[in-house]
């Protein structure tokens, strides 16, 4: 066994177990590259990390606020829309309300004119009935005269009596017009 350990100490280092002077120079560049890390570059990285968490914190919070802002006018315009509605119903309302008034008042007026015009034109017509009346009567007692001058065989030429004459006959023709 001696044999085996001289040949051990004289042999080349065992690949598996390191050389204490690299395992020394390792340990302080690992520990100078974590100080050179943990002192630049993890702050630098961090400050970047925080940056975006607070964009994209900031851009939720605008697009929350747009939203916000997005439904309060939606609620706005539907207010204002309705508000729209009732005054244009309201509006409608009173035109009708107003055409129904003018419609009424167009009727009463025709109606006041067709009475004046229907009263002007009995009015008309009693009198023209009463004129023909009258110039019949002329007429009537003058050919009743002659007539009746014809048949007595006299003439009639007083006033009063052929006055009374005309007006016996023509009591006698509305006599018979009455039956």
């Amino acid at each position: 066994m001696h044999y085996l350990a001289a040949d051990y100490l004289a042999a080349e280092p065992n690949p598996i177990v390191p050389i204490w002077q690299e395992l020394v120079v390792g340990t302080i560049a690992f520990a100078v590259l974590c100080f050179v890390l943990m002192k630049f570059a993890f702050p630098r990285m961090e400050a970047t990390f925080r940056a975006r968490v607070e964009a994209i914190e900031g851009g939720i919070q605008k697009a929350e606020a747009a939203q916000a802002e997005a439904n309060a006018l939606l609620e706005q315009y539907r207010a204002q829309l309705a508000e729209a509605r009732t005054e244009a119903a309201r509006i409608r309302d009173e035109a009708r309300a107003e055409a129904m008034n003018i419609k009424t008042d167009l009727l009463a007026q025709a109606r006041e004119d067709s009475d004046r015009v229907i009263a002007a034109g009995r009015e008309q017509l009693v009198a023209e009935r009463e004129t023909v009346a009258r110039e019949l009567r002329a007429t009537m007692g003058q050919i009743a005269v002659d007539l009746a001058s014809k048949i007595v065989g006299e003439v009639l030429e007083d006033e009063v009596r052929r006055r009374g004459t005309v007006e016996r006959f023509m009591a006698d023709l509305e006599g018979e017009g009455i039956r």
